[in-house]
């Protein structure tokens, strides 16, 4: 070692061996006097080597290099940082435990080269840093920065005396400005580290100043937390003290505390209410709990409003059903026209609860298009029975908590909208109208469907709980009515549930009926022309039904019937009070050029053109099959923007007739040969189903066989490959669309003879509808043949032409 007792002077020599003193969570800067507890043995062992061989100065001069990390109790060469500061031991005082009070002097920089080997203590050979001196305008300025930030800084941290700040002012050197400034900072291990091996002044004065002004914004908000904090607890304490003040003024004055009044008027209600054990009960325990609440407190209003919720529910309270069935037959024809079966079906619960002392609630679902009634037939009922209505849309309904409610844990938890309406209508056996129910859709909140399993099941909705309440309340008085206008989008179970009647769109003669006795004098009304005399002529009714409308219910034609109406108050502004007649023309002046067109029957017999019939959610359609044959490689071309279903119902006809080429005189080189296309016409508009089988297999047989294709017959039905008809839905729709085109035979699936009926009586005693079972029967009515009665059976095929010409557009 350097250090020998008989040369101190080699002591001062650069690049000079001392011990090390690894130092936890704190850095020694130069010009810094430390106290420090040294208890390690290592640390013991370091510090009297250093006692023992004193520089020329009598000085011990020790390494202060801190730990990376303070946990490390045995730390080695590379847990501690290679960048400390070389100070003096100033004063070593050992204690009565065996630990070291020492107080060391920094004095200036330094680097470890490399470790010596020693295993009592970390002998190190350092080398000197010099620190560089810098003049400059900018380093001057940056002096006079941190000088100011400081300032600020002190006058914000109230943990540095103030005495030290004129310390700091007198320092003009940067390097020492800096170092001992950031003695006094409370800043992170790495950051005084990084700010120790900054050779630079400048660069360290520049750092300092930019951690000060970090450290500054800290304090800045602490200052406001700590101001905004005081302000609140005065303003608390405040409100407390006034409180007392009141409570006692009120107290002299002999005033009753409105807290007690309060909760004297709840037990009086809990007196006069009647509810069920288990209410009562839940009311009484949440009572005595609000007895011993603060007024003020938050708890308090939760369970003030849960008390309220209980107490304004009506348990046993109902209104008294008129089950006269004559007079609720009135009020139901009243207020809507045709709906048949629906009126049948309350007419019987009517009756019924006549007879029998308590009937569970019956849960019905009214299907159909929109506009037909649904909503308003669910009021007519209220209205005819006696009961009160409320109405829940649960279109777009997606949280589960809408129907069950939320539980009391949360902040603002109310009950679900079920006993939200049962509250607002003030009895417990209500009309109930879940309108829009195919309209619920599911998402991360739960599914609202599965809520409704046990509201609409009778069996199950005696003893509805509600997350809220957590309180079994009887729901099986209440008369449940649904809405949809699809019912696949309805799940199977809450199908299960409920009593599906379906309701289909209105016919003509209804439209026309509907619009005379409602529409027309409610439009007319509301337009404030009910003292005038106008006509509106049936033949106008059924323009703007046919050009104006394509709906199944009537909201289109209310619309357009209020169209007129208004065209004809300005009408009589403007040229004065007179009788008017609205004739077909004069509807079409007023509602300006025809917005569809209403599908009309063929005018001659052509070749592979045939027209079938299509359901929409509108009400039914008349739909034009077109099949053409064309030289090419045996494809088929299916065409006119159809679904899945549809195409295959194209392949399954293809097949079929193919595998009956010969009974049908189809030479087979035609399907070799030649190309064949299937264009369903208005290509934009999507379509899909299977009851279009018929009318591809019959357009392809036409094409193939060069037959022509009756045009005053439509069609409709399903194929299998072996030519047998399967039923279909829409029946009534269907040949509605038929009649209304012209059409005069209707083929339909012999199973869909049940369905007719459906249909008026006067439609069928205008059609003649021909139930069918196999596609043979289909063509022998729909194609025009020299002997019908022959057809398919097994005969020569024909040859294929030369060139197929295209089948002829329609007319």
């Amino acid at each position: 070692m350097f250090f020998g007792r008989d040369d101190k002077r080699d002591a001062q020599k650069r690049g000079s061996t001392v011990p090390l003193l690894p130092l936890r969570d704190i850095i020694v800067f130069p010009h810094m006097v430390v106290p420090l507890f040294v208890g390690r043995e290592k640390s013991i062992a370091a510090l009297k080597d250093a006692m023992a061989h004193k520089g020329p100065d009598d000085k011990a001069v020790i390494l202060l290099a801190a730990q990376k990390k303070a946990k490390t109790n045995d730390p080695t060469s590379d847990d501690i940082f290679h960048f400390g500061t070389i100070g003096h031991v100033i004063q070593l005082l050992p204690l009565p435990d065996g630990t070291v009070k020492v107080l060391v002097e920094g004095v200036r920089r330094a680097k470890v080269k490399r470790f010596m080997p020693n295993d009592a203590f970390f002998m190190v050979e350092v080398e000197d840093v010099e620190e560089q001196s810098e003049k400059s305008v900018e380093l001057e300025a940056l002096v006079r920065s941190v000088h100011s930030v400081f300032e600020a800084f002190v006058k914000l941290n109230k943990r540095i005396p103030p005495e030290m700040l004129m310390q700091v002012a007198s320092i003009d050197d940067p390097a020492r400005l800096a170092d001992t400034i950031v003695a006094h900072l409370s800043l992170k291990l790495n950051d005084k580290q990084a700010l120790l091996e900054t050779e630079s002044p400048a660069k360290r004065l520049e750092k300092l100043y930019e951690l000060m002004q970090g450290e500054i914004e800290i304090l800045q908000v602490e200052k406001k937390i700590r101001t905004r904090v005081k302000k609140q607890m005065e303003k608390t304490q405040k409100e407390y003290y006034l409180n007392e003040q009141m409570q006692a003024i009120q107290k002299e004055l002999g005033e009753r505390d409105e807290f007690k009044n309060e909760i004297q008027e709840i037990e009086e209600k809990l007196k006069n209410k009647r509810m069920s054990k288990e209410a009562t009960l839940k009311v009484k325990k949440e009572l005595k709990k609000l007895r011993m609440m603060s007024p003020m407190s938050a708890e308090a209003t939760v369970v003030r409003n849960y008390i309220d919720w209980i107490i304004s529910l009506p348990w046993y309270e109902e209104t008294q059903d008129r089950l006269d069935v004559v007079e609720a037959e009135r009020v139901l024809n009243e207020d809507h026209y045709g709906l048949k079966r629906p009126k049948e079906r309350i007419l019987e619960y009517l009756a019924v609860q006549q007879l029998v002392k308590k009937l569970k609630g019956p849960v019905l679902c009214f299907v159909g298009p929109p506009g037909v009634g649904k909503t308003s037939l669910a009021r007519s009922i209220a209205r005819a029975t006696g009961r009160k209505f409320v109405r829940l849309s649960l279109g777009g309904v997606r949280d589960e908590a809408e129907i069950r409610g939320h539980r009391r844990t949360y902040i603002g938890a109310m009950p679900g909208k079920l006993i939200q309406s049962l509250k607002k209508a003030g009895s417990n056996n209500p009309v109930f109208l879940l309108d829009e129910i195919d309209k619920m859709s599911t998402d991360f909140r739960g599914d609202p469907s599965a809520a409704l399993l046990e509201v609409l099941d009778p069996e199950q909705n005696h003893n509805f709980n509600d997350h809220y309440l957590d309180l079994d309340y009887d729901l099986s008085k209440v008369m449940f009515i649904c809405t949809a206008n699809t019912m696949h989008n309805i799940p199977g179970p809450l199908q299960d549930r409920m009593e599906v009647i379906r309701i289909a769109g209105y016919t003509e003669p209804e439209k026309l009926n509907i619009a005379r006795r409602y529409l027309i004098p409610k439009e007319q009304e509301a337009n404030g022309l009910s003292e005038l005399k106008i006509e509106i002529t049936n033949d106008a009714l059924r323009t703007i039904i046919h050009r104006y409308t394509r709906e199944s219910g009537v909201r289109s034609l209310e619309r357009e019937i209020g169209g007129v109406y208004r065209k004809i108050a300005r009408d009589i502004l403007k040229n004065g009070k007179r009788d008017i007649v609205v004739d077909r023309k004069q509807a079409m002046k007023y509602l300006g050029t025809p917005r569809f067109r209403y599908g009309v029957a063929e005018r001659e017999d052509q070749v592979g053109i045939v027209t079938g019939l299509a359901w929409t959610e509108m009400g039914g359609e008349i739909l034009t099959t077109e099949a053409t044959v064309m030289p090419g490689k045996g494809k088929l071309i299916i065409t006119g923007k159809l679904g899945e279903v549809m195409q295959e119902s194209a392949q399954a006809a293809m097949s079929y007739v193919r595998s009956r080429a010969e009974r049908f005189g189809i030479d087979r080189k035609m399907f070799e040969n030649y190309d064949i296309h299937v264009h369903l016409p208005e290509g934009a508009i999507p379509k899909d189903g299977p009851s279009a089988g018929v009318t591809m297999c019959t357009a392809l047989v036409s094409a193939l066989t060069r037959v022509q294709v009756r045009k005053d017959v439509a069609m409709t039905g399903e194929i299998t490959l072996r030519g047998r008809v399967l039923p279909i839905g829409g029946l009534k729709e269907k040949t509605l669309a038929a009649h209304r085109a012209g059409i005069k035979t209707v083929l339909i699936p012999k199973a869909n003879k049940k369905d007719l009926k459906d249909i008026p009586k006067k439609i069928r005693a205008q059609l003649r509808i021909v139930p069918v079972e196999f596609v043979d029967d289909v063509l022998r009515e729909a194609l025009v043949l020299e002997k019908p009665e022959e057809f398919g059976r097994k005969t020569e095929p024909q040859k294929a032409p030369e060139a197929a010409p295209a089948a002829a557009a329609p007319a």
